[in-house]
């Protein structure tokens, strides 16, 4: 698939990055030459320096031949044209564009973008979309990570390994003797930086962060499992009123009214427009890191704190004064991830990667066929599939343990007539059936020359 991505920040590299290694032809423009420069000698990929809605540049970069243009630079309006001369010049079938400005995605506004106007297919809002994140983060205390898969009947979940975690050293293969109860699937084991896609005799350690794929109806009992029995928080405070925090405080207001949310803001503007946008949440005009302000909004019986704030350096020294103050659990906006590995030693629970999530969002929408959902695990990890089993496909027929997955793919779960079917060796996977599987990053082009035919994954 031939594929041009305009803008090679930090979201425009994740992207290519990805989709060179899955054997896409890539080509990134951009404005500023170093960017390019750099893309070009990092990954696999074509690099070209322009103005990205101008013809001319589009015409170097072979649109009248691509399959798909994704705009994510840092203006709306140069997504928004780019769109526009892709499709009405060179009639790219494929037109996917981040919009930050929330007034352009107004639902009063929406036929901006029908193909009549403005003729986008998929529209990525990266604050709705980290709104959305947080507040799945939310719904599961003492997980780093939840995503919801096949309509919510499977769920992946991240969650650390403490000392007394009940699951550690033991391999993983004797977990279904020992817990037999306990139908989940561990897909992916973070441990000192280092990522593992493990194998039936490796076991988990204290210290790792650790995902598995479960049904959820056994959740509770999974969390259980891994020494997890935190309840869902009743009080939660958010730092930072921009478009992050409003669109979780609205979330939170119109899904879980039992929470009492607070937010500060330091800008006094924005305070006032926000709390007229809002019903129940409380609306402070402070600075995160004075602690008057925190002792106003009652910090020490907040359960949980979200730190969304535009920099990265006040979310994580908020996240810490918070905890320090009697904060139980902190989920903490962080741009840059070079800070990750630094963070998460100093006890900030969950950190949330715009860029992450934001790519994330965009591939799923790039897979062709029968995928359902896309996610991206961590940074170059891999990434968890969601996808129908086709009559041809080469999962069908035979028992699991005598089908050849490549080295680095796991099959978390399969759902069949609205139940969820743990895999094990004897298990058989129909036509039809809804497949979660995990591919880690090396993997990928393996699991797309794998698939390309059978379940149409690419």
């Amino acid at each position: 698939m031939k594929v041009i991505v305009c803008g090679a920040g930090q979201v425009g590299f994740s992207l290519a990055r990805h989709l060179s290694q899955e054997n896409n032809d890539v080509t990134v423009i951009d404005q500023a030459p170093e960017l390019v420069r750099r893309i070009g000698d990092s990954l696999d990929v074509k690099g070209l320096v322009g103005h990205a809605s101008h013809p001319d540049v589009l015409e170097q970069a072979a649109a009248d031949d691509a399959d798909m243009i994704i705009a994510v630079t840092y203006a709306d309006e140069i997504n928004m044209v780019a769109c526009q001369v892709a499709h009405s010049l060179f009639n790219v079938p494929t037109k996917i564009a981040r919009i930050r400005h929330q007034s352009y995605l107004q639902p009063m506004w929406s036929n901006l973008f029908s193909r009549d106007h403005i003729p986008i297919d998929v529209i990525i809002s990266p604050e709705i979309e980290v709104a959305r994140a947080v507040t799945r983060r939310l719904r599961v205390p003492g997980a780093f990570e939840m995503i919801p898969l096949a309509d919510d009947k499977v769920r992946l979940l991240g969650v650390r390994c403490s000392d007394t975690c009940p699951l550690v050293n033991t391999p993983l293969r004797q977990l279904t003797q020992l817990f037999p109860d306990l139908n989940i699937v561990v897909v992916g084991i973070l441990r000192g930086g280092s990522a593992i896609v493990p194998t039936p005799d490796d076991q988990m350690l204290a210290g790792d962060e650790v995902y598995f794929v479960v049904d959820s109806e056994h959740l509770l009992r999974a969390m259980a499992a891994f020494g997890h029995d935190e309840t869902e928080a009743k009080r939660l405070l958010i730092f930072g009123g921009g478009n992050i925090g409003l669109f979780l405080a609205q979330e939170i207001e119109n899904e879980h009214p039992w929470v009492i949310a607070k937010i500060i803001e330091s800008d006094a503007e924005r305070a006032e427009s926000i709390a007229g946008q809002l019903e129940r949440t409380v609306v402070l005009k402070g600075d995160v890191l004075d602690e008057q302000i925190l002792e106003e909004a009652n910090i020490g019986a907040t359960e949980t704190v979200v730190a969304v704030t535009n920099d990265d350096e006040t979310n994580i020294l908020a996240s810490l004064l918070a905890k320090r103050s009697g904060s139980r659990r902190a989920i903490t906006l962080i741009n840059n991830m070079t800070y990750e590995p630094l963070i998460t030693s100093l006890g900030i629970d969950v950190v949330v990667s715009p860029r992450i999530i934001t790519t994330s969002s965009i591939l799923q929408h790039v897979r062709r066929g029968r995928v359902h959902s896309v996610h991206s695990i961590k940074d170059n990890f891999g990434e968890l599939i969601e996808a129908d089993a086709l009559e041809t496909s080469s999962l069908v027929g035979p028992p699991l343990k005598e089908v050849k997955l490549p080295a680095g793919v796991l099959i978390g779960a399969i759902v069949r007539g609205g139940q969820v079917i743990t895999p094990r060796g004897d298990t058989v996977i129909q036509a039809k059936d809804r497949v979660v599987l995990f591919a880690a990053a090396e993997a990928v082009r393996k699991v797309e020359d794998l698939f390309s035919v059978q379940l149409e994954y690419f």
